[in-house]
């Protein structure tokens, strides 16, 4: 781990012993004005942080392939926490099993894969395959394959709800992995072309000149003629027979180094600050919107939804992001500050639509949460839904504005 990486790293770990010192604190202090249900909130999200750092430090250190199969099991979870709570048929557990087992495996694989090694094995780049196999060919594949099942019931319906869960659950969450396999910039500035001088010219007629200029005895180049320059020949010993390196060797063929290797790309630590400050904004977005939705709550969003969530949390809670993304703008690849801060606004934007889309499904399904694995919050869905939504657009804005 480099040292950008670990000092981002320990800014979060003093944060989150910041924010837990601070609220047990202020249970201290509820007879005093302060509100007990900020407190309760609050508690068990802090608690969930610290599992989430914990986790993503591991894997971290761990590299790339530790950090793919973090993901693909997190999908696998959120995957099967929504398809719980809808419709389904007996019918439905072959295309279900497909989807498990091999869709959503093959995903996953295509966003980790080494972009070089697979050109050279397809001709393609692997955005090109996984941008396109689960909203492109599987949709096309699922309703054939519930088709077949024989259960006409309710068909549009559990057709359509597990399309939807595959966009949320596998492909629009793998677009967070997928961060570490953009080709980021090294971050040196580029270095300035040189001067103009008689070197920049034809390097064959400037040596073509000097030649002659030398052979006719004169001070002062003449024009040069084709005839009047003499065939020249090197002594075989002029040119020193050089060695090729062993990684040109290895990129031959070498069976020295295994070709397995060469399947997962090398990831730097400018890859895992840019995930690391992405998970770290969407989370502080989510604060940030239930604080300023505290604060004034007289313009709500959609009371039959969500009736937490305020016009005024939204707008603060985009600015207040967009001002903690341009402050930690040194640790992303963008070549702008600006830039940094308009991500940041882009995510707490897709976090709050991807919030209130989940909150609608639960509504509808008349549950309260996904899940109770999480104690206080409910499963895996309610605390990353806003993640799912925003990792397709901050993937293609860092693509965009600094791949």
């Amino acid at each position: 781990m480099d040292a950008p990486t670990l000092f981002l790293f320990c800014g979060v770990l003093l944060l989150l012993v910041a924010a837990t010192v601070g609220l047990r604190s202020l249970l201290k202090y509820t007879d005093y004005g302060v509100d007990p249900a900020i407190i309760e909130t609050f508690r068990p999200r802090i608690r969930i942080w610290w599992i989430l750092f914990g986790v993503l430090a591991c894997v971290f250190l761990m590299g790339l392939l530790a950090t793919l199969i973090f993901f693909f099991f997190l999908s696998l979870a959120i995957l099967r926490e929504y398809i719980t709570l809808t419709p389904k048929s007996p019918a439905d557990h072959q295309t279900l099993f497909f989807i498990y087992l091999f869709f959503t495996p093959l995903q996953f694989a295509l966003v980790g894969v080494n972009p070089e090694w697979f050109i050279h094995l397809t001709g393609l780049t692997p955005y090109h395959v996984f941008s396109m196999l689960l909203p492109g060919y599987v949709f096309l594949v699922l309703p054939g394959m519930m088709a077949i099942s024989g259960d006409p019931k309710r068909f549009l319906e559990r057709t359509a709800k597990l399309q939807l869960g595959l966009i949320v659950c596998v492909y629009s969450l793998s677009y967070a992995p997928a961060l570490l396999t953009l080709d980021l910039p090294n971050g040196t500035p580029a270095a300035e072309p040189p001067p103009a001088t008689v070197l920049n010219r034809n390097l064959q007629e400037t040596v073509q000149e000097t030649v002659i200029a030398t052979l006719v005895g004169s001070e002062e180049p003449v024009e040069y003629q084709p005839a009047a320059l003499p065939e020249m020949v090197l002594p075989e010993t002029a040119l020193p027979e050089m060695a090729l390196p062993e990684t040109v060797l290895a990129e031959e063929g070498d069976s020295s180094i295994p070709q397995l290797l060469w399947i997962f790309p090398p990831v730097s630590g400018k890859h895992f600050q840019l995930l690391f400050f992405f998970v770290l904004i969407v989370q502080l977005s989510d604060v940030f919107q239930y604080l300023w939705s505290r604060a004034s709550r007289r313009y709500i969003v959609a009371g039959r939804i969500n009736s937490t969530r305020t016009w005024e949390g939204v707008l603060g809670s985009m600015m207040a992001t967009a001002l903690l993304g341009a402050t930690l703008w040194y640790f992303t690849p963008f070549p702008q500050m600006w830039q940094a801060g308009l991500a940041a606004m882009l995510v707490s934007l897709m976090g709050f639509l991807g919030n209130m889309t989940m909150s609608a499904i639960k509504r509808d399904r008349g549950v309260g949460s996904y899940g109770a694995l999480i104690p206080g919050h409910g499963g895996f869905l309610d605390r990353i839904d806003s993640l799912c939504f925003a990792a397709p657009v901050f993937y293609h804005f860092v693509w965009y504005c600094a791949g």
